[in-house]
């Protein structure tokens, strides 16, 4: 087995097996033991949000508690993260013996994180089959195509939607933008000799986003010319060409208007 599978084998595995499921894209949900935690259980919902909070910083070395409240609340008070903190803990682990330490979000001194190796989360897992499927590009495409596909079926959504207007989650959210449209022209590249059709649904999806996506418009013209359908790729250009137009004021690319033109050229 390669490291490449291995490390694919290794997040699948996690996913199936980690007591705690969080996930972010397109909704906000938390999975204990398999079973949804449902909304009820959190009581207030700053507890909720100190969970997105940590979440979103979850890469980070361990938050000191004054810059967590800071980049939360306007209006903090100690008692508030208390509260907080504990309503978490108690969610996620309703068992847990009084006056033992928290298993799924680190304390050091008053710094907390969330503890990755035992919390499994969608946009880390996405973040990771991303990684695997570039690393893995050069050496075996297939691995590649696997992971990508991987980290797109994660993908159900926005980060964290009904916290869109919090400055704490942009960062996270743009991010996860730009790797889930990467990634699905990416994948459609690499298909689209042996799938155009395919290729073409991933082009959307990431349309689907971001319509001004310049990138997914040349790989449904190239798409469409190998099926043989000259009119919708020339259709495609343009529509890309008007979006351009009415979003930014800006022309196609030389080189998406160089591919239209070899397209005019077909007879």
């Amino acid at each position: 087995m390669s490291n490449f599978h291995q490390q694919l084998q290794e997040l699948q595995t996690f996913h199936a097996n980690a007591s705690i499921r969080i996930e972010t894209l397109g909704n906000f949900c938390v999975w204990r033991d398999h079973h949804k935690i449902d909304t009820k259980e959190w009581s207030r919902d700053k507890t909720i949000q100190l969970l997105q909070y940590l979440v979103s910083n979850r890469q980070r070395n361990a938050l000191h508690k004054e810059k967590i409240m800071d980049g939360l609340w306007e209006d903090w008070n100690d008692r508030d993260f208390k509260v907080a903190l504990h309503g978490i803990n108690k969610v996620l682990e309703p068992e847990r013996p009084s006056r033992t330490e928290a298993l799924f979000i680190i304390r050091q001194g008053v710094s907390y994180k969330i503890d990755l190796d035992k919390v499994w989360i969608d946009v880390e897992a996405l973040e990771k089959y991303i990684i695997i499927g570039n690393e893995a590009l050069i050496i075996d495409k297939s691995i590649s195509k696997e992971a990508y596909k991987s980290a797109l079926k994660l993908y159900k959504g926005s980060y964290l939607p009904n916290r869109i207007y919090e400055d704490w989650t942009s960062e996270e959210r743009e991010k996860v933008q730009l790797l889930v449209l990467s990634t699905y022209i990416t994948l459609a590249e690499l298909i689209v000799g042996e799938n155009p059709l395919e290729s073409i649904r991933l082009a959307q999806n990431a349309l689907s986003i971001d319509a001004t996506w310049e990138d997914a418009y040349r790989i449904q013209m190239h798409a469409y010319i190998l099926k043989g359908n000259r009119p919708q790729a020339i259709k495609t250009y343009m529509k890309c060409k008007a979006i351009l137009e009415e979003e930014y004021g800006i022309p196609p690319l030389p080189e998406t208007t160089k591919l239209f033109k070899k397209i005019e050229s077909i007879q």
